[in-house]
């Protein structure tokens, strides 16, 4: 099973970018899409369940309109979809969707930012713990895939300039030090497996020619839980492909 995830910052944006034209030739079995930033009543029955994929699902924000959302477009039907954590705090925001598989459980995430504030930030770290619970639950069942936008680098080497990002949230060692207890429960980052140098990013900024320089950040990730790891064939990063500040990144597992 080839799985995409893709920040797309905005999905009626994209498609004005030759999103439908990487969407249509992309490959993936299942494609994964955060900050769709859309009701899909805002979107037209042809992008609101593309053509080239037999399933669309849809999860929006019911805090506000134009924020957050995610969606995923599936060939293979899941056994079961549902939205959001267990925990109501984190259920309004729409930043979950949880696919059912017979091998796994697949989540699609736009976990939170918490650079507007103090409070933002403990509602980030309350977000990674109740999914962290949650995931480590479902996996007595089977294992889990989860894909998204993690909105944190994990180490100096998944960012182009640490040291003058080290007190800005994406990077704090608290945010840091949770993907340390994530990897440590025996969750595995795809993409490490397969490649440990520098300059791979998923998102640059839109100010001072970051794309264009390479100045960025890798906080969109594929993890599976361990007992799946050799089930993965590969992983990648896309930087070429445009439309966002963030590319897409993929999985291949082995089903």
């Amino acid at each position: 099973m080839i799985i995409y995830s893709w920040n797309v910052n905005g999905y009626r944006a994209v498609l004005k970018k030759d999103f439908r034209d990487w969407l249509d030739s992309c490959g993936g079995d299942v494609v994964m899409l955060q900050e769709t930033k859309a009701h899909p009543d805002q979107i037209d029955d042809d992008n609101r369940q593309p053509d080239s994929f037999s399933n669309a699902y849809w999860n929006w924000s019911k805090k506000k309109k134009g924020y957050s959302g995610v969606a995923c477009f599936t060939n293979p039907e899941p056994l079961e979809v549902n939205i959001g954590l267990p925990d109501p705090a984190y259920q309004d925001e729409g930043r979950v969707l949880h696919l059912e598989y017979p091998d796994f459980h697949l989540f699609n995430i736009y976990f939170p930012n918490g650079q507007m504030s103090d409070e933002r930030l403990e509602f980030k770290l309350g977000f990674y713990d109740c999914f962290l619970e949650h995931a480590e639950e479902l996996r007595k069942t089977k294992p889990i895939v989860v894909g998204g936008d993690f909105n944190t680098a994990h180490k100096e080497i998944d960012l182009k300039n640490p040291k003058s990002n080290a007190d800005r949230s994406g990077f704090l060692p608290i945010e840091r030090e949770w993907l340390d207890k994530f990897i440590d429960h025996g969750y595995v980052d795809t993409f490490r497996m397969f490649e440990d140098g520098p300059h791979h990013y998923s998102w640059w900024s839109y100010r001072f020619n970051a794309r264009k320089n390479n100045a960025g950040w890798r906080i969109d990730y594929f993890f599976v839980s361990e007992e799946l790891k050799d089930k993965v064939v590969r992983a990648w990063i896309e930087p070429e492909v445009m439309g966002s500040d963030h590319c897409p990144i993929g999985v291949e597992i082995d089903v």
